[in-house]
């Protein structure tokens, strides 16, 4: 068996890993490369393998790292299966279609305002496309196996994380191959903790939070403080936020502060159609998560939804205080950058960052303290206060990962670290030969490695 890494190799996004074994081949993953701009370039190159010659996929999860290049990869041939848990499909419903229709809406922009290379300017894939991409999707529920058209069986275990989220643990013959995905947080207020390991020669693990540990301060309390200070000034709160899973922890938040009278009884919007959509998934997929059904109601109904364009440029010009939670997250595109755009260069207001930043995106370039970022082909000064709120990450940290390792009911042969930058990944790596004594690597992009 030969595993490539051909994304989230010292880097935390781009997540592809390409199994070979016995002459056929399974993508885990298919996610798109975001942040740096010769990252993101990389989105436009043909893949590395014959795309027809590849005979399934499986999705650890539905963030658009993960799952984002799934309808390119249609686009060029692919025409197997895609396995995934059932709720992951539901999210990639509403998500790959969005990321279509946002890239055709930025393609449209870029060629209006003449500020692309190429003319017409032209998206990396149209909402089309996406849709044609999610008729491959194919459900496996948790802990079912499955004997993939592969030959290799595949079992989905829960990863905490977001909804949805898998580790996959892939056996061909005698060897069993575990691929963490993005592993969630024990103690997380939403989803449930990760499921042990129960068999694994070889582990691919995420090293995201590798070299540190979360700090141990109340975010929620910390977010009450945020919003209190800033409408005392007559600023509002903008949040980016991934409408998968952090919306809604930000939401579930809100409500508990509300719930407690910690915060003014200000207005609180939702701009992002997708996190909207995504209350209705988390209300049939209970069983995945700790929220009650009153807890999902009151996420649902303490902030007004803005689903509409004329709705979200009205909410743009607000001036009253009031918190705004929309996506992207990394404020790499989305209606959230309107409200940047409006909100950033007066002192009045705040941007509150919950959870990890990559290098290169807006929200890691405002977190590092640039005065100015770019949006729209437009210089736009950051004179907002910036927060930065410890504990929402979605992530294991590296204390929770290798805690996570050692429920291993033997060593494994051998430990590779992706989906992390090169300084957290190889600090993981000592960490795990260092205290563990388990052979640990960090694989090159493009590298492969046999393991048998």
């Amino acid at each position: 068996m030969k595993l490539a890494f051909l994304g989230a190799a010292g880097t935390v996004t781009g997540s592809k890993t390409l199994v070979t074994h016995a002459g056929k081949q399974l993508l885990v993953d298919c996610g798109l490369f975001q942040g740096y701009k010769n990252l993101r370039s990389m989105n436009w190159e043909d893949f590395s393998f014959d795309v027809k010659q590849l005979d399934a996929v499986v999705l650890t999860h539905a963030h658009l790292d993960h799952s984002g290049a799934l309808p390119l990869l249609v686009k060029r041939g692919f025409r197997g299966p895609v396995f995934a848990t059932p709720s992951t499909i539901e999210i990639c419903e509403i998500l790959l279609p969005d990321s279509g229709r946002l890239q055709e809406e930025d393609a449209e922009y870029a060629g209006r305002r003449q500020r692309s290379k190429h003319h017409p300017a032209l998206p990396l894939y149209t909402e089309e496309d996406a849709k044609r991409a999610l008729r491959q999707l194919r459900p496996l529920p948790f802990e079912e196996r499955s004997d993939s058209i592969t030959g290799m069986q595949l079992r989905l275990r829960p990863a905490g994380h977001i909804l949805g989220a898998s580790s996959v643990e892939l056996t061909a013959g005698e060897t069993t191959v575990l691929f963490s995905g993005d592993l969630g947080r024990p103690d997380d207020l939403i989803m449930r903790a990760p499921a042990p390991i129960e068999r694994a020669d070889y582990i691919v693990a995420e090293s995201t939070y590798g070299d540190r540990l979360h700090e141990a301060t109340n975010a929620e309390q910390l977010l009450g403080q945020v919003i209190q200070r800033t409408a005392a000034r007559g600023g509002i709160v903008v949040i980016p936020a991934f409408a998968v899973g952090r919306a809604q922890s930000l939401l579930h938040a809100i409500y508990r502060l509300k719930q407690r009278s910690e915060i003014p009884d200000l207005p609180i919007y939702l701009n992002s159609p997708m996190a909207i959509d995504m209350t209705d998934i988390y209300h049939r997929h209970r069983a995945e998560h700790r929220l009650s059904v009153e807890e999902c109601i009151g996420m649902a109904q303490v902030a007004t939804m803005v689903r509409t364009p004329d709705e979200s440029r009205a909410l743009v010009a607000r001036c009253q205080p009031a918190v705004i939670v929309s996506a992207s997250g990394m404020a790499t595109g989305g209606r959230v950058l309107h409200h940047l755009k409006a909100l950033a260069p007066h002192a009045r207001n705040t941007i509150v960052f919950a959870g990890f930043q990559a290098g290169g995106t807006r929200g890691g370039r405002i977190v590092a303290g640039e005065s100015s970022i770019r949006i729209h082909g437009e210089d736009v000064a950051i004179n907002a206060e910036v927060v930065s709120l410890p504990g929402m990450s979605a992530h294991a940290d590296a204390e929770q990962i290798v805690q996570w390792l050692k429920t291993a009911p033997k060593a494994p042969k051998g430990i590779y670290l992706n989906h992390g930058e090169p300084g957290p990944a190889d600090a993981l790596r000592q960490r795990i030969e260092r205290e563990l004594g388990w052979p640990a690597s960090v694989p090159r992009l493009g590298q492969t490695v046999e393991v048998a």
